[in-house]
């Protein structure tokens, strides 16, 4: 087994989904900053079999709604001088700001500058979402 040393200062994302972990490392843009940071793939778990597991020894802001949005079940766990300082457990938003993309070519956000568009959940089961301009409905997608 690899072993990875314990994180004295900074942010570890558990219980993230078999899979996943590279596609939380791409939406927080992990490659661009300059600090240690491990992915770590089907990592043996009691509780899920298996899991990802990302450690980045740094403060970092994290964009929680992006986290929520790809692996609600995640746990962030923020770490000082070694010690657990908090955790945090995530869920589904229930409002998304920026982050989706309506899928209706006719939606008017399609052919126009709308801005930042607003998403509802509307079934949490199916990770499903409202546009604001068009009541349509959507799941997550990159921008």
């Amino acid at each position: 087994m690899i072993n990875v040393s314990k994180l004295k200062k900074g942010i570890i994302i558990d219980h993230i989904e078999s899979g996943h972990g590279f596609e939380i490392y791409k939406e927080l843009h992990l490659n661009e900053i300059d600090d240690v940071v491990v992915l770590m793939k089907n990592v043996p778990s009691k509780k899920m079999g298996q899991k990802d597991l990302i450690k980045i020894e740094t403060d970092l802001e994290l964009d929680m709604n992006v986290l929520g949005l790809i692996d609600p079940n995640v746990t962030i766990n923020f770490v000082n001088n070694g010690e657990l300082v908090s955790k945090v457990q995530l869920t589904l938003p229930t409002r998304v700001t920026g982050i989706m993309k309506c899928k209706n070519p006719r939606c008017i956000s399609q052919y126009e500058d709308v801005g930042d568009i607003d998403f509802y959940l509307v079934d949490a089961e199916k990770k499903l979402y409202r546009c604001e301009y068009c009541d349509s409905y959507t799941t997550f997608i990159e921008k």
